[in-house]
């Protein structure tokens, strides 16, 4: 099954993300085959498939795909659509790993893998450890699914030049995210170079680049999905950072607190802090990164944020950096199906409440 030409009306995403879907399911499901006839332990290929199951936005793969739509990719996109899920299976790696680091009980609205073990067995340390494993098999099988793609040599060290890139842009944005916190909370620079690569990068220009590079495209169309990509990625993490702390639970899938109790270094805060007056400043440092912080707390922390007009800032800089990416997204020369499908995505990432 191919996705719709380029020359139809529309890119169909939620085909699309389902085709993503059956190739992890399939490719997890012959690991779970697999480990069986091995006498090997079936929970890993398991947990990483309800995992994944479990939800997700799937961005990456949809980017990746209309990376190569926008390209003018035609024919058959079998191994397209492989590669795509090839970088949600890397994704997992990271979220798995992210939670850890995060000491995040939940994700999308489930016990996070190193809680679920951990309840399974009794043993916290247990489930941390066979989290940092089974995240580790997700990075293994990303590069399975990648190698086992059919695609053209060329094309092959083409496309695993970009995720070579993507991979390092990703974790040296997670390290520092972790390092962030040892600074001033005021350093809003500091905060916005964790987004670039940790997000913009790794969740939106480099997956369109996978496609284009899929579909041969030049140096010229590389830069023009980069002004697009890079200023929609900076407004993704700014709405998540709006949502980490004023979001619901039962949309976002996570508690409200996480944020704060981590003293996670945010845009949001790092203006919050720069305008506070001495009375705001000290309930701030107070308690952001409580790690009892209650929800009385995080009220007061509300209170700050919405009163130093923080809030109202990130929600502009939200407003500017979409505006700028559409704008982008004229000025690239891909066909109209393509186009439309981006704006949508654009249009998803910001106007979201999970």
């Amino acid at each position: 099954m191919t996705t719709p030409s380029l020359h139809a009306q529309t890119v169909d995403l939620a085909t699309l993300q389902s085709r993503v879907d059956r190739v992890l399911h399939d490719f997890l499901a012959t690991k779970t085959h697999g480990a069986e006839d091995r006498s090997l332990p079936v929970d890993v290929p398991v947990v990483l498939r309800d995992f994944l199951a479990a939800g997700g936005k799937r961005l990456r793969p949809l980017l990746c795909v209309l990376g190569w739509h926008a390209a003018g990719g035609q024919g058959d996109d079998t191994a397209v659509v492989q590669t795509a899920a090839a970088l949600e299976m890397f994704h997992a790696f990271c979220l798995i790993h992210d939670d850890i680091m995060d000491n995040s009980d939940t994700r999308r609205g489930r016990p996070t893998v190193h809680r679920q073990v951990a309840l399974r067995h009794g043993h916290d340390h247990l489930g941390t450890s066979a989290a940092i494993l089974i995240g580790d098999m997700a990075l293994a099988w990303s590069d399975e699914l990648l190698h086992s793609t059919g695609h053209p040599s060329h094309r092959l060290a083409a496309l695993r030049r970009v995720i070579d890139v993507m991979r390092q842009e990703v974790i040296y944005g997670q390290y520092l995210d972790l390092m962030t916190p040892l600074g001033p909370i005021t350093d809003h620079e500091a905060a916005l170079q964790v987004i670039r690569f940790k997000t913009a990068k790794y969740t939106v220009e480099r997956p369109l680049h996978c496609g284009a590079t899929l579909a041969d495209a030049g140096p010229d169309l590389h830069t023009a999905l980069s002004r697009y990509a890079l200023p929609l990625g900076e407004a993704f993490q700014l709405r998540d950072d709006l949502l980490g702390v004023y979001g619901r639970p039962d949309d976002t899938g996570k508690p409200v607190l996480d944020d704060l109790r981590e003293g996670k270094h945010t845009v949001l805060l790092a203006l919050a802090a720069q305008r506070a007056d001495t009375t705001q400043r000290k309930l701030l440092d107070t308690l952001v990164g409580t790690e009892d912080l209650d929800h009385d707390g995080a009220a007061r922390i509300r209170t700050v944020l919405d009163a130093t007009g923080a809030r109202a800032t990130v929600e502009d800089m939200i407003a500017t950096r979409y505006a700028s990416a559409l704008a982008a997204l004229d000025a690239v020369p891909c066909p109209p199906p393509a186009t439309a499908a981006l704006q949508h995505i654009a249009d998803r990432l910001v106007e979201r409440t999970s």
